[in-house]
């Protein structure tokens, strides 16, 4: 019977840890401390013992494991009797639940004294791994959200000296943000301050930043040179600031409070009313530097904004935001130009629609605007356009002040403009804008409407800041394969100088795989790019799992090394990860980005899979009968639309997912503005079948692939009730559904540990679908029987 026992034992121990072991035999050894043989006062201890330990060495010894699944595992140490193990810094038994990652494991232990060290390990696990003292590894989750990054960019007027602002965030979540200030011709720092959020003085060398003194809300400058520290105001009041060109005054965007209803039952006055800042509007207030007086600037009951200060500082160009529910767009603005010192106004526009951002040029007798392309009547469309485009993808439009002549600089430019700036040093306009899948640079000769690209070294520009005074160009970014790098152009050769390198410190020691373009022409004849991501130590002979990621919204996936999904790890995990943007996506050209407009996912859904299929095609170490699917919000829909017109996925997940547009339209806190964009003039009472029959929940019958339901429970722009809704419909039809929810957190998920979790989560479920195991899933959430 004991013998039958025994073997139940290793039989269930085999079946636990499987049959992968690996003996560590070579540590990297971390210290060594002689014991010797404690002094005798008595013969023996206290329990009449004798003393039995005669002197020795304690070590401390270290190797790594690395694993791309979860997989469970058991420590055995041979050749010491007294030892302890820590994994990750943590103290463990010899029985491990490894995460897929990198996991450092530290021995330590006692030598009796003469005794020859032949200390071991036999680490036995269900999954293969790699046990090594070598630190070089392959990307990990925690390479994706820890470390130091650059986060803000600017340069000072004169061109000498860039504002950095970093984030850093420590492994278990801790963050700190910092700035340093560099001097371009030196590259030395200057400067360097436990602070966020300084600016540059418009024009002197010097920056400047809020504080408190006692009760009172003050400003203060710095000078860069001298390290000078004065107050430059006092009680100031509450308010965003803008300060002006020739820092004499400020302009403070104050939010007011109107009336709130009170006790337990209310009336919402409109639809935006359920949103928290809703009865909040904002207002504007001169306060002059010299004198401390504050001089109100606007009155009444919308909301007003300063967009911009003209280079003279004598006039302002303010926004007023109304509403027109029932047209489109609902959002409509005044534009109006206001001289700050008498405070006459020029109405610019009055209730324009589809413009935002705009800004003076150099000299104040022209208004720069980004718009889509239907703005000032349709300007800005090119010959492909339909009746209706995208909303989301900009063009550049100028206004002549003497003439109200408007011009469209980008019609048939197919990039789709995102941020814009007038470069008071060469009169050019420069912007960054969505390229295809990158986020690239650009500049404009306002007069000859010449474009042009700017050069850069990286393909995600995040952001970039003009010298007002020398051609000078800063900017910050990021590529499929690199995290963020921060650079000056000099304008006069193009010539870009690496200033600050987070990527290098960031990527050290990683192996990381291969990024490859895949282009196919899709049956509607629009040529779709998208990208794979190869494992570590890819071999074209084996087969791959296979992820696919496409966009939310119309914003296309872009080659951001690091984000919510990183494509990057997912690869190192030993998939192969296939991003694709389908028609819809903004960046590509007005056709392209139409083809969100009042389809619901129909077109979009089709080139996707054609992509899918095109992939398998054309690479034949990918396993076609494990492909899953993942999308959040807009994509998220399409993972569930996706899956009620295909079979082609093993799995797929939708995180804050859309499963019924006609409830998202009315529930969602942007849902009908968003609807705007993608359901043009179309109404779930005008259009039923465009809101019912495409949406997957009355189509959930035809879904038969396992499908996870993630979503924030705090969610405001997608409402978790589309999650709700779609679980229950798949459960009634006992299909393979799974519902996993964050709680406080709102459409992503930004918490440090629960977006762990809720990583692990996704993971856990391609673990299951792709590879066939579904032990992490089980450990995350044990069967439950009610």
């Amino acid at each position: 019977m004991r013998k039958i026992l025994i073997l139940l034992f290793v039989l269930t121990v085999a079946n636990i840890y499987g049959q992968h072991t690996v003996t560590v035999k070579d540590f990297i050894e971390s210290g060594t401390c002689v014991l010797q043989k404690p002094i005798a006062i008595d013969t023996v201890d206290m329990n009449g013992s004798k003393q039995t330990f005669v002197g020795g060495t304690a070590k401390e010894v270290r190797f790594y494991i690395n694993n791309n699944m979860f997989t469970p595992a058991h420590l055995t140490v041979k050749g010491v009797n007294r030892y302890e193990t820590l994994v990750d810094g943590r103290q463990q038994s010899t029985s491990l639940s490894l995460e897929p990652g990198h996991h450092e494991v530290i021995l330590r232990y006692t030598l009796a004294a003469g005794a020859v060290d032949s200390v071991s390990v036999i680490v036995d696990s269900r999954h293969e791994l790699e046990c090594t003292t070598s630190p070089i590894r392959n990307y990990t989750y925690n390479d994706v959200v820890d470390g130091l990054r650059v986060t803000n960019m600017r340069i000072s007027a004169n061109g000498r000296y860039v504002i950095l602002g970093y984030r850093n965030v420590q492994n278990g979540g801790r963050s700190s943000n910092y700035s340093e200030i560099v001097d371009l011709r030196s590259g030395n720092i200057i400067r360097k301050r436990e602070m966020y959020g300084i600016e540059w003085m418009p024009r002197s060398t010097a920056w400047y930043y809020e504080d408190r003194d006692g009760n009172s809300r003050i400003l203060r400058r710095v000078d860069v040179q001298t390290g000078e520290n004065a107050i430059i105001a006092r009680d100031l009041p509450d308010g965003r600031i803008k300060m002006s060109p020739a820092e004499d005054y400020l302009i403070l965007t104050k939010d007011e409070r109107g009336p709130v209803e009170s006790g337990e039952v209310f009336q919402w006055i409109a639809p935006d009313d359920r949103m928290r800042n809703y009865r909040f509007r904002s207002r504007l207030l001169r306060y002059d530097l010299a004198t401390g007086q504050s001089q109100p600037l606007t009155f009444g009951h919308h909301s007003v904004e300063v967009e911009d200060i003209s280079h003279d500082g004598n006039r302002l160009l303010v926004s007023v935001l109304r509403t027109q529910l029932g047209v489109r767009p609902s959002a409509i603005f005044d534009y109006l130009i206001v001289d700050v010192h008498t405070l006459a106004v020029d109405t610019l526009f009055r209730e324009t629609a589809f413009l935002n951002s705009p800004r003076f040029s150099p000299d104040g007798r022209q208004v720069l605007f980004i718009g889509s392309a239907e703005a000032f009547h349709g300007l800005g469309r090119d010959d492909d356009t339909g009746t209706y485009s995208n909303m989301y993808d900009k063009q550049l439009y100028v206004v002549d002040l003497d003439t109200r002549h408007v011009d469209c600089l980008s019609r048939n430019f197919r990039p789709s403009v995102y941020a814009a700036e007038w470069s008071v040093a060469d009169g050019q306009i420069y912007f960054s804008a969505y390229d295809r899948d990158r986020i690239s640079l650009f500049a404009v000769n306002v007069k000859t409407k010449k474009l042009r690209r700017v050069d850069t070294c990286e393909e995600v520009v995040r952001e970039f800041s003009l010298s007002k005074t020398q051609p000078l160009l800063t900017y910050y970014g990021v590529s499929a394969m690199n995290s963020v790098r921060a650079y000056v152009v000099n304008q006069k050769n193009g010539k870009s100088t690496l200033l600050k390198d987070c990527s290098a410190q960031l990527l050290k020691d990683i192996r990381l795989g291969e990024c490859r373009d895949f282009v196919f022409v899709s049956s509607r004849g629009d040529s779709i790019d998208g990208r794979l991501y190869l494992p570590p130590g890819f071999d074209a002979t084996r087969k791959y799992p296979m992820i696919v990621n496409y966009y939310g919204g119309s914003t296309p996936t872009s080659r951001n090394f690091e984000s919510q999904y990183p494509h990057p790890y997912f690869a190192s995990l030993g998939y192969v990860v296939y991003v694709v943007n389908p028609g819809g996506a903004i960046g590509y050209g007005q056709r392209y980005s139409g083809r969100h407009v009042n389809t619901a996912g129909k077109g979009v859904a089709e080139d996707i899979i054609e992509g899918v299929k095109a992939v398998c095609r054309q690479h034949p170490f990918i396993d076609e009968k494990h492909i899953g699917c993942i999308g959040a919000s807009y994509g998220g829909f399409m993972t569930q639309y996706l899956l009620t017109v295909s079979d082609i996925f093993a799995c797929g997940i939708s995180h804050a997912g859309i499963s019924n547009h006609a409830n998202y339209w009315g529930c969602g806190y942007w849902g009908y503005s968003y609807s705007e964009v993608s359901m043009a003039e179309r109404y779930p009472w005008s259009d039923p079948q465009l809101y019912a029959l495409q949406s997957p929940l009355f189509r959930a019958d035809k879904i038969h692939t396992p499908l996870l339901l993630t979503h924030g429970m705090s969610d405001n722009n997608v409402p978790i009730g589309e999650s709700i809704q779609m679980f229950t419909a798949l459960k009634t039809l006992n299909r393979d559904v799974a519902f996993v929810q964050v709680r406080g957190e709102d459409h992503i998920i930004v918490d440090y540990e629960k977006r762990k979790q809720w990583t692990n989560v996704l993971l856990a479920w391609f673990e299951k679908y792709l590879k066939g195991d579904g032990t992490w899933w089980k450990t995350l959430f044990p069967e439950r029987y009610y």
